[in-house]
C-alpha cells in the first residue's frame, strides 16, 4: 500500500480553491475531495500538489487524502483536516512565528509554540485564517541529535560539512522530522493554511551577509551541492505552496517538472543553481490578498545584490515590484520579511556604522575589521543595507502619508529570537514593526543580555554618534520599541476587522498560551 511520507499540508487557500501538498513513498495518484493529481519525482522522492476547485466562499469542508484510491490520511484516532475558504470581507486573524528547531528536547529548547497552537485548536479554539512562518522553518546548519544520527548513517560526520546538511536526501529528512514527528503539528499544518519564506538557517547562518561571505563559502567544495539542495528543497517543500493554482500553472519550471519523463532532479537542480548564481532571474516574494487586507511577503535573503561598491537587499526590479504591491487600495497593508526592518535603534545604528566601515569609510584596515565584526555578530539586517533601508522606508512613508492611505501598515518579522513592537513616529497612517521569534529556539547568554540592553535605548546616542562619524545619514523615519522585548517561545496573532487592527503575543506554556502583551495597530 502506498504511504504518506509527509503531509498533508494545507497551503494556498482562496475563495473557491485550496492546495494540499503531500510527499509519498512511491509514484501514485493523490486525491483530495473531487480533485486528483499524479505525483512528480525529484531525486527519488515523490510529491504532489492537489488543487481543489469549486468550493464555496466561507465554507468549512473536512477532507481525507486518498493514495491510489486508498485512504492514507487521517490516521485512526486523528481528526480530519479542514479547508476553510476565504470570504470577500469580514475579520481576519493571522498567526505569525519564526525560528523553530524540531524535533528537540524541551529541556534545551522549551515548549514548541506551534505544538501548543495545535493542541489549543484541537481543544476547540478558533483557528487563524493563515499561519505565516517567516523564516528558519528548518535548521540546516545547527542539526539536532535525530538529524545527526541520520547523517552519520550515510557519511563520515567528522569530514566537511560535518553535522550540517549536505544534500537533497538530508534536507528531505530534515523536513520530515520538522513537520512529521509531532502528530499535533502535523494535524495543524493539514488544517490551517500556511505561507512561508526562508531565512538564513534554512540554508546556513549569515547566508548572503556580504560579498566576502559569499566568496569564502563558495571556496568550500561541498557548498555548491548544499546550496543547490537547499534552494531545490525550499522550492518544493515551501515555495510552491505559497503560490495560487493560477500562479503555479504559469510557472515554467513547475510545468517542466510535471511534464518530465521520470525523475526531474536535474531540472530542479538547474533551477536552484540559477536562483543562487543569478538571483535576479527568480522571484521568491509573493502577495496574498484577504479581502481588504494585503500581505506582501518579501525575500530578504536570496535576492540580495552583493557587488563591489553596491549592496542591496532588493535589486531594482524587486524594489519596483514591492512598491507596486504596497500602493494597492487596501484597508491594511502587511509586509512580512524574515529580518526585522525596524530593529532597536542602538542595534540599527551599529549595523549602519558597520556597513560604512566595512565599505571603507575609515580605511582599508578598518574595513577588514568591520567585515570580521559583521560576520561574528550577525550584523546583516536591513540596517546593514542602508540604501535598501532608505528605499523601502520611502515607499512606506509615501503610502502612509498618501491621499488614500490604509488604516494600518504592519511589518511582520522574526529572526532575532525575541519579540517586540516598534512604532514609527509622525505618519498619517500608523506604521508598526511586529516581531515574533522564536517558535522554539530561545536566545540565551551574552546575546540575550546585549539585546535586553539595546531595547532599553541605553546605547542609542553613542551608536547614533558612531554611525554619523562613519558618514551614515540620519534615517528617513524615526521609531522606538514600545512593547517588549519578550524572550519566550511565542506565537503572535494579528487581528484585522474593518479599519481596525491589533496584535497579541502569546508565550508557549505546556498545553496553553500565556499572554505576553497586546497592542492596537491602527
Amino acid at each position: 500500500m502506498t504511504r504518506l511520507i509527509l503531509g498533508p499540508l494545507l497551503r494556498h487557500v482562496g475563495a473557491r480553491t485550496a492546495t494540499v501538498w503531500v510527499e509519498t513513498d512511491r509514484p501514485c495518484e493523490v486525491r483530495v475531495l473531487d480533485a486528483a493529481s499524479r505525483t512528480f519525482t525529484v531525486h527519488g522522492h515523490h510529491y504532489a500538489l492537489v488543487d481543489v476547485d469549486g468550493l464555496e466562499p466561507g465554507s468549512d469542508t473536512p477532507y481525507d487524502v486518498l493514495l491510489d484510491g486508498e485512504r492514507a490520511w487521517p490516521e485512526p484516532g486523528t481528526p480530519p483536516g479542514r479547508i476553510r475558504t476565504r470570504t470577500p470581507g469580514g475579520a481576519r486573524r493571522f498567526a505569525v512565528g519564526s525560528c523553530r528547531v524540531a524535533p528537540t528536547s524541551e529541556a534545551t529548547h522549551g515548549v514548541d509554540a506551534l505544538a501548543v497552537c495545535a493542541r489549543r485548536l484541537m481543544a476547540g479554539d478558533e483557528p487563524p485564517d493563515e499561519l505565516l512562518l517567516i523564516g528558519d522553518q528548518v535548521y540546516a546548519d545547527e542539526t539536532t541529535p535525530e538529524v545527526r544520527e541520520f547523517i552519520a548513517a550515510r557519511r563520515d560526520i567528522e569530514a566537511p560539512p560535518y553535522a550540517e546538511i549536505a544534500d537533497f536526501e538530508e534536507y528531505a529528512h530534515l523536513y520530515r522530522l520538522a513537520w512529521g514527528t509531532d502528530p499535533a503539528v502535523r494535524w495543524l499544518l493539514a488544517t490551517v493554511p500556511s505561507s512561508m519564506v526562508f531565512d538564513d538557517h534554512d540554508i546556513r547562518d549569515d547566508w548572503n551577509t556580504s560579498e566576502a561571505w559569499r566568496r569564502e563559502i563558495r571556496a568550500h567544495p561541498w557548498w555548491e551541492r548544499r546550496i543547490t539542495a537547499g534552494l531545490g528543497t525550499y522550492w518544493i517543500y515551501q515555495h510552491l505552496g505559497n503560490l495560487s493554482p493560477a500562479e503555479r500553472a504559469a510557472d515554467p519550471v513547475y510545468q517542466a517538472v510535471l511534464a518530465a519523463d521520470g525523475d526531474a532532479g536535474k531540472l530542479v537542480d538547474e533551477f536552484a543553481e540559477r536562483a543562487d548564481q543569478a538571483p535576479g532571474e527568480v522571484r521568491w516574494s509573493y502577495v496574498h490578498d484577504h479581502g481588504r487586507t494585503r500581505i506582501v511577503v518579501v525575500d530578504s535573503r536570496c535576492g540580495r545584490v552583493l557587488e563591489e561598491g553596491r549592496r542591496a537587499v532588493l535589486d531594482d526590479a524587486e524594489l519596483a515590484w514591492f512598491g507596486e504591491q504596497c500602493r494597492a487600495d487596501v484597508d491594511h497593508l502587511i509586509v512580512a520579511t524574515s529580518l526585522p526592518f525596524l530593529l532597536p535603534a542602538a542595534i540599527h545604528h551599529m549595523e549602519a556604522w558597520n556597513e560604512a566601515v566595512a565599505g571603507g569609510a575609515w580605511g582599508r584596515r578598518a574595513a577588514g575589521f568591520g567585515e570580521r565584526l559583521r560576520q561574528t555578530l550577525d550584523l546583516e539586517h536591513w540596517a546593514a543595507f542602508d540604501a535598501s533601508f532608505r528605499a523601502v522606508a520611502d515607499i512606506l512613508l509615501e503610502v502612509a502619508n498618501g491621499p488614500r492611505p490604509p488604516a494600518s501598515i504592519t511589518l511582520l518579522s522574526g529572526d532575532v529570537h525575541y519579540s517586540y513592537l516598534a512604532r514609527v513616529r509622525g505618519t498619517r497612517t500608523p506604521i508598526s514593526q511586529v516581531v515574533c521569534s522564536p517558535l522554539r529556539n530561545p536566545l540565551t547568554g551574552p546575546f540575550k543580555l546585549a539585546n535586553q540592553v539595546a531595547c532599553r535605548r541605553v546605547g542609542d546616542l553613542p551608536a547614533r554618534a558612531l554611525a554619523r562619524l562613519a558618514g551614515v545619514r540620519r534615517p528617513p523615519l524615526g521609531w522606538r520599541v514600545t512593547d517588549g522585548p519578550w524572550f519566550d517561545n511565542a506565537l503572535a496573532t494579528v487581528h484585522v476587522d474593518g479599519r481596525t487592527a491589533s496584535v497579541r503575543w502569546d508565550a508557549a506554556a505546556e498545553d496553553r498560551f500565556r499572554e505576553l502583551g497586546r497592542a492596537p495597530l491602527s
